[in-house]
C-alpha cells in the first residue's frame, strides 16, 4: 500500500467544481458507550476556537473552486453550539449554491428556540439520534438522563412534525439487550410518531468501543442481525419506503444521511473528517488542537491522502451507490464509461447469481436479499472506518484526556480500502 509521502495538499475542485460538503462536528454533552464516530466532551473555549477553524477552512475550499451544491451537517452533536452553527451555515448559504442542508441532532436539542433557529439558517432536512424508545436501553446507553426518556422524546419530536422535509429519526437494532419484543415496541413507536423517514442501523462498533460497550451495555450477538432486519422491513412496508438498505421514509423528501451513496466526489471538513474527490482519499487530522493551529498557520487540515486504482474506484462506488438501492447505466457512463462493464463483469455477474442484484435496461438494483447484504457489507465498511478512527485517536489520547497540544502521527489508510482489494 503505497502513501503519499512529505506534506499532503488537499482536494482539487473537479471539472466544474460540484461536489457534495460533509462538516463535521465532534462535541458531544455526553460520550455514549457504543458510539465510534470522532467525539470529543463539549466545552465551550475549546467549541469557539474549533469554530472559527472550520469557518476558515470551508473559506479556502470556497476560495479553491469548489461550487458545493447540498451539505450534510454531522458529528458528534452539531446542535450542541447551535449559533455557532447557524453562523457556519450562513456562511456556507452565502458561498456555495447549496439545495438541501442536512443536519443532525439529538432529541433534547428539540426546544422551540433550536428549531427556529434551525429553520431560519435554511436547514430543511433533520435527522434526530433517538437510537432506541426503550428506557431500559436509553438507560443502558448512558442517554437516558441527558437526552430524555420515550416520554420525552415523544414530545420532543412532535415539536419539530412539519418543520422539516424530512423529519428523520436514527434508531440502532441488535443492541445487545434488545428483544425481539423491544425491538417491536421501538417500530410500533416509530410508526406511530412524527417523524416521516428512519434509518435503522445494526449497531456497529471498533475492538476498544466494544470492550467498553461489552462491560456498560452486554456482548454483541450478531446471529440476530438476519432476524431483526426482516422484522424491521416487514413491519415498515408498506407504510414506509426503502431509500436505501437501512433507510425508509413514508413518501416525502427523502435524505440518506449516507450522502456519499449519491453524492460521488464529497469533501469533509473539520477534524476527523473523510474526503473523496476525483477517485482520491483524504483524511484531515484528528486533533482539534493541531486542526485549529494547522488552520491558523493556513496549512490544509488534511493530514492523510491514498489514490485508489481504477478497479478499486470502480468498487467502492458500486458499494456506495447500490447501498442507495440502484445504480444506473447512464450514471456508470458518465462515471467510467465502458471499463466499468468490462473491469466489474466478475463482481455483477456473482451479485446476480446470488440474487442480490437484478439488472433490467436502466442499471442494476438490489433485491431484498441484496439488502440484507448491503447491510452486512456497508456495516464491514463502516466498522473499518471505525477502526481507522480508533487508531488515529490512539495517537492523540493525552489531548482527549487532558487538553494537551497533540499532533497524531500518521496512520495508513488501508482499513478503508482493504474491502476494495478482495
Amino acid at each position: 500500500m503505497a502513501f503519499d509521502a512529505g506534506p499532503v495538499e488537499p482536494p482539487v475542485p473537479p471539472p466544474g467544481g460540484a461536489a457534495f460538503l460533509y462538516v463535521h462536528i465532534p462535541f458531544c454533552r455526553v460520550l455514549c458507550p457504543f458510539c465510534s464516530f470522532h467525539r470529543v466532551q463539549y466545552r465551550d473555549a475549546k467549541a469557539a476556537r474549533y469554530f472559527k477553524a472550520l469557518r476558515r477552512e470551508i473559506e479556502t475550499y470556497r476560495d479553491a473552486g469548489f461550487r458545493f451544491n447540498g451539505v450534510y451537517v454531522g458529528g458528534g452533536t452539531p446542535t450542541v453550539a447551535p449559533r455557532e452553527l447557524a453562523a457556519t451555515l450562513e456562511l456556507i448559504r452565502g458561498s456555495f449554491p447549496v439545495g438541501e442542508i442536512s443536519v443532525e441532532t439529538n432529541p433534547n436539542d428539540l426546544t422551540p428556540e433550536v428549531i427556529d433557529l434551525l429553520e431560519a439558517s435554511g436547514v430543511n432536512r433533520l435527522s434526530v439520534g433517538v437510537q432506541s424508545f426503550d428506557d431500559g436501553l436509553l438507560r443502558e446507553m448512558e442517554r437516558y438522563e441527558k437526552y430524555g426518556n420515550r416520554t420525552e422524546i415523544l414530545a420532543n419530536l412532535e415539536r419539530a412534525r412539519d418543520r422539516f422535509d424530512p423529519l428523520n429519526v436514527d434508531m440502532i437494532f441488535n443492541l445487545p439487550h434488545q428483544t425481539p419484543e423491544i425491538l417491536e415496541r421501538d417500530l410500533d413507536t416509530v410508526l406511530d410518531s412524527a417523524a416521516d423517514q428512519v434509518s435503522f442501523y445494526p449497531l456497529m462498533t471498533s475492538d476498544e468501543v466494544r470492550r467498553k460497550m461489552t462491560a456498560r451495555m452486554g456482548r454483541l450477538d450478531r446471529r440476530r442481525v438476519r432476524e431483526y432486519y426482516g422484522r424491521i422491513l416487514s413491519r415498515l412496508r408498506p407504510e414506509f419506503t426503502a431509500q436505501s438498505a437501512w433507510c425508509f421514509s413514508r413518501g416525502r423528501g427523502a435524505v440518506v444521511d449516507e450522502y456519499i451513496a449519491d453524492a460521488g466526489d464529497y469533501v469533509g471538513v473539520g477534524s476527523g473528517s473523510f474526503s473523496y474527490v476525483g477517485g482520491v482519499m483524504y483524511a484531515t487530522t484528528f486533533s482539534l488542537n493541531a486542526y485549529s493551529d494547522r488552520i491558523a498557520r493556513g496549512q490544509p487540515a488534511v493530514t492523510q491522502r491514498r489514490a485508489l486504482t481504477l478497479h478499486e474506484q470502480m468498487r467502492y462506488e458500486m458499494l456506495l451507490r447500490l447501498f442507495g438501492l440502484r445504480m444506473d447505466h447512464d450514471w456508470l457512463n458518465r462515471r467510467f464509461g465502458d471499463r466499468f462493464a468490462r473491469l466489474m463483469f466478475a463482481e455483477m455477474a456473482a451479485l446476480k447469481s446470488i440474487g442480490a442484484v437484478v439488472e433490467d435496461e436502466l442499471g442494476y438494483a438490489l433485491t431484498e436479499r441484496g439488502m440484507y447484504l448491503w447491510v452486512l457489507m456497508m456495516s464491514a465498511f463502516f466498522e473499518s472506518v471505525n477502526v481507522f478512527r480508533e487508531k488515529m485517536r490512539l495517537h492523540i489520547h493525552a489531548e482527549l484526556e487532558r487538553d494537551e497540544d497533540v499532533e497524531e502521527a500518521a496512520v495508513a489508510l488501508e482499513r478503508i480500502t482493504r474491502w476494495a482489494r478482495r
